[in-house]
């Protein structure tokens, strides 16, 4: 029989998807679901590397082009 050795990646990517509420100028105040994309090491995120929003029609949006709300 063989053993498996079980790696350790120490730094991973991961995504995480929550609700939020957005303000936009032309549409209010919007609720949208929201994606980060964390670099996490030893299972503590560090930085974002980018966040985005699906929008009502299902295109992928930067999240820079609505403001968070007031």
């Amino acid at each position: 029989m063989k053993k498996k050795r079980r790696i350790m990646k120490l730094i991973r990517i991961k995504r995480n998807t929550r609700n939020e509420k957005r303000y936009n100028s032309k549409m209010g105040i919007l609720y949208t679901r929201v994606t980060y994309i964390k670099e996490v090491v030893f299972g503590i995120p560090v930085r974002t590397l980018h966040k985005y929003r699906e929008t009502y029609y299902g295109e992928i949006k930067d999240c820079s082009a609505c403001n968070l709300a007031r």
